[in-house]
């Protein structure tokens, strides 16, 4: 799976997920999803979900970390990794 296919999926799912107002191709990539999208702790909780059934991976509590969740770019990049 390529880096954009990565993005597309996941920036379709935290827009599913969390029941943002914005449509996909809308975020920024680079931007903060905490600052510029509100997401909070349980937010990121529903994206752990989120990931572990689009990407079939599992995530560990040691995974848990912020910098894997600050924006689409680093939720790509830790996916990546992962698959």
């Amino acid at each position: 799976m390529s880096e954009q296919e990565i993005e597309s999926k996941l920036k379709e799912m935290i827009v599913d997920r969390l029941f943002l107002s914005v449509k996909p191709e809308e975020i920024v990539t680079d931007a903060s999803l905490v600052d510029v999208y509100g997401v909070d702790s349980v937010c990121l909780l529903e994206l752990v979900v989120g990931l572990e059934e689009a990407f079939g991976i599992t995530i560990e509590d040691r995974d848990f970390n912020i910098r894997n969740f600050l924006s689409v770019a680093a939720l790509r990049d830790f996916v990546k990794a992962r698959l």
